[in-house]
């Protein structure tokens, strides 16, 4: 029957003849049969989706790729958690051990530029990817910093043979208890002249004025001064490996800033300036900026001759003879 459904019979002819159906119908059917069309695409896209909770190929094509990105990401942060510890390891290491034995400053914190607020803009959308980039960016920045601590620190160990002469390891005067008497040690102590009670920052030796004072180590004069009050004429020497080391109330000063000077050579003598009730030496040492006893780096019990023997070796082996011609001044 379908093929005459475009056909007419006659009744006068019994004949069956062609009958064309008009655009419109033809227009019409076809408009009906894609609205039919799309409305059961659409009802079992949503029998798929919302009834049966399953998703679209397209989507679960992306939903894949997704997983495999968080998958990659979620393995870079347990890299770096490792590089992290690792770097904690080096930095305890090199701040605790390395920097420690040398006498160097912590190593700054911030010694590679951090990046810019604007540099990770583009992630905004994706919150786990912009900290993983962040995260990264701070653990470069943590290796250029340590690295940098490892160039200063294989620099200084370069010099670590003159770390042995540059402590401060002598008494300041000749240990001989027939010159000195230690008057006041390292502490908390009544002051002599208000009464109270007072820190004591280093360690008077009580001598005779026009006592020798020597360098307890190797280094560089940093600072001569001349007061009238508090610590009076003082020299400070720079010893590197982060110490210094302060000698004040004296009464001669036989060298200038700038001046290097090896331990044991006469930097000036015993005397009675600045806020004082008698000759003495008032000595002290600095590690990397703060106070210490000196007691701890001086044995007292040396032999006097010992003491004597180093002095002298020390004037023939340096220009010391001409220290006098550098007196600045006497009190």
């Amino acid at each position: 029957m379908s093929g005459f459904e475009n056909h007419h019979l006659d009744p006068e002819t019994l004949l069956y003849e062609n009958v064309e159906e008009p655009r419109e119908h033809r227009a019409l059917r076809i408009a009906a049969f894609l609205v039919v069309g799309v409305g059961i695409t659409l009802f079992y896209l949503w029998i798929w989706t919302s009834v049966l909770g399953l998703d679209t190929p397209k989507l679960a094509v992306l939903k894949a790729r997704n997983t495999a990105w968080h998958s990659k990401i979620a393995l870079m942060n347990r890299n770096m958690d490792t590089y992290d510890e690792a770097l904690d390891a080096l930095d305890m290491r090199d701040q605790d051990i390395y920097r420690s034995i040398f006498g160097m400053n912590p190593i700054p914190k911030e010694a590679a530029p951090a990046a810019d607020d604007s540099t990770f803009a583009f992630l905004e959308s994706n919150a786990v990817l912009q900290d993983a980039y962040i995260r990264l960016d701070e653990l470069m920045r943590r290796t250029y910093a340590q690295s940098k601590s490892y160039d200063e620190i294989s620099g200084m160990s370069r010099k670590a043979g003159d770390m042995a002469s540059c402590i401060p390891a002598i008494p300041p005067i000749n240990p001989d208890p027939r010159n000195y008497n230690l008057s006041s040690v390292f502490g908390t102590r009544s002051d002599p002249l208000y009464g109270d009670m007072r820190s004591h920052t280093g360690v008077d030796f009580a001598a005779k004025v026009g006592t020798p004072i020597y360098a307890t180590g190797d280094g560089v004069i940093e600072k001569v001064d001349f007061l009238f009050y508090g610590y009076g004429n003082i020299v400070i020497i720079d010893h590197g490996f982060g110490y210094q080391t302060m000698y004040a109330h004296m009464s001669t000063i036989n060298v200038v800033e700038g001046m290097k000077i090896k331990r044991g050579e006469c930097i000036g003598t015993v005397g009675k300036s600045g806020k004082v009730t008698g000759a003495h030496l008032h000595y002290e040492v600095i590690y990397r900026g703060t106070k210490v006893n000196p007691a701890n780096f001086y044995d007292l019990s040396m032999s006097p001759a010992e003491y004597s023997s180093m002095v002298r070796q020390k004037e023939e082996e340096s220009p010391i003879v001409l220290r006098p011609s550098f007196r600045l001044r006497t009190r």
